[in-house]
């Protein structure tokens, strides 16, 4: 082989040592403490409640027309003793008319102070936004021993008594 030849495969040989001596496995390390991450999260909530109350009854009541009729009649007859001839009926007609209106006032006026008060329970909800504060987990620090070395990670999960690692083997390059 010539001496071209002979350079050439030990340069690829040289270019391709480092690949070769590269390496990485799957090994396993002993988990000495696990902690776990805590974060604060605040969050609004609304607390209701229902509490029963005594309201006032609205009550509607008719109107009596007893009074308006008594008080007319009475009305025009003592128009009707009062003046004579075309003012007698002026007289009447105007007795009837006040005594309708007196007797009206008389009966209906005073109906909405003599009845008693009723009342009915009526539900009431109450509302309000109060803040609560949760913890909630992130994450656990992770203490391990691998080959006589404590190394400490963040994971998403709690690994349990032995944690799995990706051990990478490279060599130093000399420079």
């Amino acid at each position: 082989m010539n001496t071209h030849a002979k350079l050439l495969i030990s340069a690829l040989g040289l270019a391709t040592l480092p690949l070769v001596q590269a390496a990485e496995f799957e090994d396993f390390g002993r988990v000495i403490q696990v902690q776990p991450r805590f974060e604060q999260v605040r969050q609004p909530r609304q607390e209701c409640r229902t509490e029963y109350i005594q309201a006032p009854v609205q009550q509607t009541q008719q109107r009596s027309a007893g009074g308006s009729i008594i008080g007319g009649i009475a009305g025009a007859l003592l128009g009707n003793q009062v003046g004579g001839g075309t003012g007698r009926t002026a007289a009447t007609a105007a007795g009837a008319i006040a005594g309708a209106m007196a007797g009206d006032r008389i009966d209906n006026d005073g109906r909405n102070y003599n009845q008693p008060q009723q009342f009915q329970e009526q539900a009431v909800r109450q509302c309000r936004t109060v803040e609560s504060v949760e913890s909630r987990t992130n994450g656990y620090e992770v203490t391990y021993d691998y080959r006589g070395r404590n190394y400490t990670s963040v994971m998403a999960r709690d690994p349990g008594q032995r944690v799995r690692l990706r051990v990478s083997v490279e060599p130093e390059q000399n420079q």
